[in-house]
């Protein structure tokens, strides 16, 4: 017996990009980040954040619904099946990817919280100002190893 499944929760690195093929089918991708909070261990030693970078497949009718309500910057639950695959570059270098075939999404970002820096649940700082997104800092984690007050669930 085998079992491939993956679950992830993330962020969207960029809007997805959807094709049709000539049977009308459309296939969405896009990046997915998964982070690992950054933590001390018992010793002192901290341990840095670290993010991991996937990519994902979505078909027919996920690929059609990430098209219209997925944008860069959403959270997702994603559950799927990994691939991988190969190929030959321009300089006829092989390539090797993985993927994540994408079987089930649920989008967790709320509407109204859609594409925004920070958490909807922290209130967002009010500027005299119009401050440029490139300006935000980024919410930083917690380094403490016991974050169950922070689950929002």
């Amino acid at each position: 017996m085998s079992l491939n499944k993956v679950q992830l929760i993330g962020n969207v690195g960029k809007d997805p990009e959807v094709r049709y093929l000539d049977s009308g089918v459309a296939v969405a991708t896009f990046p997915l980040a998964t982070t690992d909070r950054a933590y001390t261990l018992p010793n002192g030693t901290q341990v840095p954040e670290r993010t991991e970078w996937h990519n994902i497949v979505l078909w027919r009718g996920l690929a059609e619904t990430a098209e219209k309500y997925v944008h860069k910057g959403d959270k997702l639950y994603i559950e799927g099946k990994i691939r991988s695959r190969s190929y030959d570059d321009q300089n006829g270098m092989k390539r090797y990817v993985v993927e994540i075939f994408g079987d089930n999404m649920e989008m967790l970002t709320p509407r109204q919280a859609s594409s925004q820096y920070a958490p909807a649940a922290q209130p967002v700082p009010v500027a005299s100002k119009p401050v440029a997104p490139q300006q935000m800092k980024p919410v930083q984690p917690s380094t403490s190893l016991d974050d169950s007050e922070d689950l929002p669930f």
